[in-house]
């Protein structure tokens, strides 16, 4: 993945708002298989701030190694904003980090599970937890190059927010 001045901007931004709040940062990646750890990872000075990842590409690494209960999978499948959410929280939890970024969704060609391509779900857990809903278009490397640029846009916003709570605090 060949990274845009704009999001290795944001990469570095979250790398120094972290590493002067002495916080951390994990994902667990399906969609992307890798790919927004990867672009954290090029920033100079992650390894400050960035302790590790689970790519759990397969509903069962999800389960068993993430713990992500099954039965959740099953009711609401893994495209789905519940287990983006319980996928972020689980790898938190497991590194003991103080935020997760969690992906998962359908690059394509074609739906899965009756779930269109495009259809993602990026979730953040931490001091604050959010996650959205994307939908969209392009080839399997659109839909997961967009998806990381989105999840490193979502929470530069989120940290830039809290930040402006704190000052005016």
């Amino acid at each position: 993945m060949s990274l845009t001045s704009e999001v290795t901007s944001m990469v570095k931004e979250i790398i120094r708002t972290l590493d002067e709040s002495n916080e951390s940062l994990v994902t667990a990646e399906s969609i992307t298989a890798g790919g927004l750890s990867s672009a954290i990872t090029s920033v100079e000075g992650s390894s400050q701030i960035f302790l590790g990842a689970i790519v759990a590409y397969q509903n069962h690494v999800k389960a068993e190694i993430l713990g992500v209960d099954e039965a959740l999978i099953a009711e609401h499948t893994v495209y789905s904003q519940e287990v983006a959410q319980a996928m972020a929280s689980a790898v938190r939890a497991k590194f003991g980090a103080t935020w997760a970024i969690a992906t998962t969704g359908v690059a394509g060609p074609g739906p899965s599970d009756g779930v269109p391509s495009g259809t993602v779900w990026v979730a953040i857990d931490g001091p604050v937890t959010q996650s959205l809903e994307l939908s969209l278009a392009g080839g399997r490397e659109s839909v997961r190059n967009a998806t990381v640029a989105t999840a490193i846009g979502t929470f530069t916003r989120i940290l830039r927010e809290r930040t402006r709570q704190a000052n005016t605090d």
